[in-house]
């Protein structure tokens, strides 16, 4: 999921758990699932992101696996309670999540998404939704494209994925706000022009656009 981070296969570690490319809904569901409980008793504040964010928001389903935005001081103490809960830590090479595998699933705790750090106005902006068998706070549309936007680079730039979510979420999405937050990226503005060539936005940022009478009839 995201988001990894980009919906990408992570880096395997040495002595670390082989992950399968595509997992099962139903596993990272659960995986989710203990990941929301286990949290949501140790008061830590945090919030459903990536993937398994397009997939409450009513995107696609997410095939990889599971994502959480937190701060950086509450990371150690997720780590622990999840390591309680059966889960195992791995250290990841990155500075800005820490990481655990819940089975084969894994599991990244960001506290940095895109070097940026995690803040109360991030949850503030979050809702909270049912995902699957839990409900828990998701990071706002918004907040998850510009995400989603802001890992583009000349490795990762496939638009594909993220055209599908961009359709899909384009109601709950100020896209404004994206441009703001994601405009500095020529990826990102090359992402947001197709969107609006394709009548996916309406290119002024209110995110309301309805589709020509063409692809309403299709």
């Amino acid at each position: 999921m995201n988001s990894t981070h980009a919906d990408l296969p992570h880096r395997r570690l040495p002595g670390q758990k082989a992950t399968r490319f595509d997992m099962d809904e139903t596993e990272l569901l659960q995986t989710l699932t203990r990941v929301v409980s286990t949290l949501n008793d140790t008061g830590i504040r945090f919030a459903v992101a990536g993937g398994c964010a397009v997939y409450a928001r009513g995107g696609p389903p997410s095939d990889h696996d599971v994502d959480i935005f937190l701060k950086e001081e509450d990371a150690e103490s997720a780590l622990r309670a999840l390591e309680a809960a059966g889960m195992t830590r791995v250290v990841p090479p990155e500075d800005w999540l820490v990481k655990v595998y819940d089975g084969e699933v894994l599991v990244d705790l960001v506290f940095r998404p895109n070097y940026q750090p995690v803040t109360d106005e991030l949850f503030e902006r979050a809702t909270w939704m049912r995902v699957g068998p839990t409900a828990a706070l998701v990071i706002s549309a918004t907040d998850l494209m510009v995400d989603k936007l802001l890992v583009l680079d000349a490795h990762r730039c496939d638009f594909v994925p993220l055209l599908r979510i961009a359709r899909d979420l384009r109601e709950q999405v100020d896209w404004q706000e994206v441009e703001l937050s994601a405009g500095e990226s020529p990826y990102a503005r090359a992402f947001l022009a197709l969107l609006g060539d394709l009548h996916i936005s309406d290119g002024t940022g209110s995110g309301h656009h309805s589709p020509p009478a063409t692809e309403e009839s299709a």
